[in-house]
């Protein structure tokens, strides 16, 4: 989406990071700077200031953000099937039936309330965490990697995809804020919101240890650190039961960033009470976006806005195109060359977990020979290794 901002001369403001903090990190990635300065004191917290979208729409002009550049992500990882239980009716988060699913409903509102910041209806869209992507890419909505011309176009391009997407995980929202990065330094610093929907926090493997963090946390937490040196924001709609408690930790404590830049909102906290549907929207609205003006104001501040870093553009795969395709990209994944990728691939034990969602162990042998787990075995045709017609299914037991 195209945007008209006030025209700043900027530069690159190291950002200060504070020393202390409540987790525990494994990654010498980001290191603190020497000297914190006040204007990074001040927006290393911003608040939830307004209380109607008219107060927030009139802030947004005020700081001088006439429209606004969206970018999408949407979550495509196998917890989305019983994720619903008791919100949607048991049914997968991603059902498409006669009435919108959560992903259709938050897409939808989200759709009419940017739309007074529209400019150009430009909106890059992204899916991740399927069978093709895992936690280390994202594939685009359109092969050529052009974005959908207006959320109408986000909603059908969405239909069209869930058919041919093959479910899977672990959960990183490190690959989607890496490339809502590339995309902000590409256009040249232009102030960009990336809206994440998704279903749950991000995967936290049994084997993690007290206050320590899962390489997918751990990748996310620097994303999110990283994403603060550009003049983006970042909001996470929380569709489905959750659970949500480490989304409130990632919206509230995470440390050593530039300015606060991270929103929480719980989309199916919202849209369960017995209010009016017009209201329920409005609030979620709201909740979206009450951020939005401190934070543009922050990337002034900080002379972020206008900056341009040559960060390196990660390319997405194209979209999914169905069960016969279900690990060809998996098997040839792109590894980023600039930086160290933490996850799945990476994992020497991966080889005994299911190939499909990653993390549930084998138990489920096909006749040809290759393993999946029972809940992603039990609904395939295809073997996701050989490809070849699945016809005999065997449980195994421990």
């Amino acid at each position: 989406m195209g945007v008209k901002q006030s025209r700043h001369k900027s530069h690159y403001g190291a950002p200060s990071l504070p020393s202390s903090s409540p987790y525990s990190f494994h990654s010498s990635r980001y290191v603190d700077y020497d000297g914190r300065s006040k204007l990074q004191s001040m927006y290393s917290r911003i608040g939830d200031d307004y209380h109607s979208l008219e107060q927030v729409t009139r802030a947004l002009a005020q700081a001088g953000l006439e429209s606004s550049n969206l970018i999408v992500g949407i979550d495509f990882t196998k917890s989305n099937e019983w994720t619903g239980a008791r919100s949607f009716n048991r049914k997968s988060l991603h059902h498409l039936g006669d009435t919108p699913n959560p992903y259709e409903q938050a897409i939808s509102i989200i759709g009419r309330t940017m739309s007074e910041f529209d400019e150009d209806n430009l909106i890059p869209c992204y899916g991740f965490g399927d069978a093709t992507t895992h936690d280390q890419e994202v594939f685009s909505f359109h092969p050529d990697d052009h974005p959908c011309n207006g959320f109408e176009e986000v909603l059908s391009r969405y239909r069209d995809i869930i058919p041919n997407v093959n479910l899977a995980g672990p959960t990183s929202f490190a690959p989607i804020i890496e490339t809502a990065i590339g995309i902000v330094d590409s256009s040249g610093g232009q102030y960009h919101v990336l809206m994440i929907i998704a279903d749950g926090q991000v995967t936290r493997s049994v084997d993690t240890g007290y206050a320590q963090l899962s390489p997918q946390e751990q990748s996310t937490i620097n994303a999110i650190v990283k994403a603060s040196e550009y003049p983006l924001s970042i909001v996470l709609v929380g569709v489905g039961d959750g659970p949500w408690d480490m989304m409130h930790k990632f919206d509230d404590n995470i440390p050593s960033r530039t300015f606060d830049n991270f929103q929480f909102v719980n989309f199916t906290q919202i849209m369960l009470k017995d209010t009016p549907m017009s209201k329920k929207e409005t609030e979620f609205a709201l909740s979206a976006l009450m951020e939005i003006p401190s934070q543009y104001r922050a990337t002034i501040g900080l002379h972020l806005l206008g900056c341009q870093r040559g960060t390196p553009k990660r390319f997405p795969l194209p979209p999914p195109v169905g069960n016969r395709l279900v690990n060809l990209y998996a098997k040839h994944i792109r590894p980023n060359s600039n930086q160290q990728r933490i996850g799945f691939h990476n994992n020497p034990s991966a080889p005994d977990n299911c190939p499909v969602c990653l993390w549930s162990k084998k138990d489920f042998v096909f006749g040809c020979g290759h393993q999946a787990c029972f809940d992603c075995g039990r609904d395939l045709h295809l073997c996701p290794i050989c490809q070849t017609s699945i016809i005999t299914r065997i449980r195994l037991y421990d």
